[in-house]
């Protein structure tokens, strides 16, 4: 009976042990779910973050080109203006114009009023006359 026992207890632990042996090997070989999901968060930020440089480095040219176009149309203006005009009066004024665009080209802020009144919520009266809220609004004198 000693034979049989060994006999079946060895290849039973054995394959007890292998089990428990691949379990804790397959674990810590596979990544986690938590592991995936932040490899996959990272993933999306760093997609994110060059979508971002890439939009900004767009804006960045399309600015540029804008800038670029609006000093040749200047430059096409001045030059227009110079061989165009008929008399040299008419010439200064149109310089004149194309510069004064440029040196105003910020608008000025308005300026609030130092002073504001709240508005009011009730009808302004007369110095005699009694108010909304005095007891004898609205009622007819006996006299």
């Amino acid at each position: 009976m000693e034979q049989t026992l060994a006999t079946w207890l060895l290849p039973i632990l054995g394959v007890v042990a292998g089990i428990v042996i691949g379990y804790l090997i397959a674990r810590n070989s596979a990544p986690s779910s938590t592991q995936r999901q932040v490899d996959d968060l990272q993933e999306r930020l760093d997609t994110y973050q060059s979508e971002v440089v890439t939009h900004f480095n767009t804006t960045a040219s399309l600015l540029r080109k804008l800038t670029n176009s609006y000093q040749d149309m200047q430059n096409h203006l001045s030059e227009g203006a110079d061989k165009l005009a008929l008399d040299e009066q008419t010439r200064q004024r149109l310089l004149a114009a194309l510069h004064s665009e440029e040196t105003h080209s910020h608008r000025e802020r308005l300026t609030s009023p130092t002073f504001t009144e709240p508005p009011k919520d009730y009808a302004p009266k007369g110095p005699d006359v009694p108010g909304t809220l005095d007891e004898n609004f609205g009622l007819k004198s006996r006299h």
